[in-house]
């Protein structure tokens, strides 16, 4: 017999405890992941991880205070917590820990396309932004982007950087255009791509040193992310010749040349298009700033399927999560149209074409990410 119980409020709704029971298990679970996820990011700032990849062996919670400078007790605890998730295993008869080495690329080797750590930051700068998440709720103004925790910009670009290490060159923009775009900018000349809101400058930069005989433009309306950029593209020995950063918004950043055969041959939006508080005009002005009849905006999104129903998986869950907090309350915060993270794409098409494009369509994907191709 099924067992039920009825609600004070509502005596004639019967409730299924084993529904009940599975939901709280689902709770249960996000408490630990909600919880833990500060201790990853005190596991990543502390260098946890790294000395436990470092050592090579299974560690004691003293050989990792040790070796890390930091409070046995507090390591102890954190060993645990990590164990109790997966994250480390644990032998209890010896009463070390290891961090296994396919972990070890999510979670230390930056050169991984496995490596999450900066997902970890992005989370603690959103926790800390709470007050500002309750406000804009109630009045339905925006946060711009500027004006988030400062570990948000840092978490971004390590949290994007693996993917588009492992994508942009070998796959996205070989796909524009059947492999012409490719083609042009391996052979430079007077080529010259812009890449609108640049952040940290991770993409402009790996486009740079993978085509050298090409120029490129950095643009974004963050100063702090610009000057990071430029600092950045400074260690990478790269100079002004090949790269510049800008501060312009998507609206306003400049024409490489003034003469008819100006124009830039590559535009790209890599995961901002969507957070725009214009982003029809971005279309516009990138139409406007494209060189003809040839030159190919490149949008990379967040993956989406067209329908919502399809986007309520893990993947969705988290784009969702990050649209709530991030992408609307940019776009609401210049009372713009706040596309959100899941516009997929009917939503950037339908913005594309009303920017003046007549040929958009979607180049290619990745389980993250939808690559898409407009051209005048």
């Amino acid at each position: 017999m099924e067992s039920s119980t009825s609600t004070p409020s509502s005596p004639q709704t019967t409730i299924d405890n084993e529904k009940l029971q599975q939901f709280m298990g689902k709770v249960l679970t996000d408490f630990g992941g909600a919880a833990s996820a500060i201790l990853v990011y005190i596991g990543d700032k502390l260098g946890l991880y790294k000395a436990m990849s470092d050592f090579g062996k299974p560690i004691t919670s003293e050989e990792l205070a040790n070796r890390t400078g930091t409070f046995e007790r507090y390591i102890r605890e954190w060993l645990a917590n990590q164990a109790a998730g997966g994250y480390l295993t644990y032998d209890s008869n010896s009463q070390r820990y290891t961090l296994p080495v396919e972990h070890v690329q999510a979670l230390v080797n930056e050169n991984s396309p496995a490596y999450v750590a900066g997902g970890f930051q992005v989370m603690m700068s959103l926790f800390r932004d709470e007050p500002k998440f309750l406000e804009v709720f109630k009045t339905g103004k925006g946060i711009a982007w500027g004006e988030h925790d400062k570990d948000l910009y840092q978490g971004t670009e390590r949290f994007f950087r693996p993917a588009y290490n492992a994508n942009l060159v070998s796959s996205w923009i070989p796909s524009l255009n059947n492999g012409k775009v490719e083609q042009k900018l391996k052979e430079g000349g007077d080529v010259k791509v812009a890449d609108i809101g640049c952040g940290y400058g991770t993409s402009t930069i790996l486009m740079t040193k993978a085509y050298p005989n090409s120029k490129f433009y950095g643009f974004d309306n963050h100063p702090a992310s610009i000057e990071y950029a430029r600092s950045k593209a400074k260690e990478e020995g790269l100079g002004e010749d090949r790269i510049q950063f800008e501060v312009a918004s998507s609206t306003n950043y400049p024409t490489p040349k003034k003469d008819a055969e100006g124009g830039y041959e590559l535009i790209a939006f890599f995961d901002c298009l969507h957070d725009m508080e214009d982003p029809q005009g971005a279309a516009a002005h990138a139409l406007q700033t494209l060189k003809k009849p040839d030159g190919v905006v490149m949008i990379v999104e967040p993956f989406a399927n067209d329908n919502l129903k399809d986007n309520l998986n893990p993947i969705g869950r988290l784009f969702y999560a990050a649209s709530t907090m991030v992408c609307v309350p940019a776009s609401l915060s210049q009372n713009g149209p706040a596309l959100g993270a899941q516009a997929g794409e009917p939503g950037i098409s339908k913005v594309v074409k009303a920017g003046g494009f007549k040929h958009f369509k979607r180049a290619t994907q990745t389980p993250f990410n939808i690559v898409y191709e407009a051209k005048a």
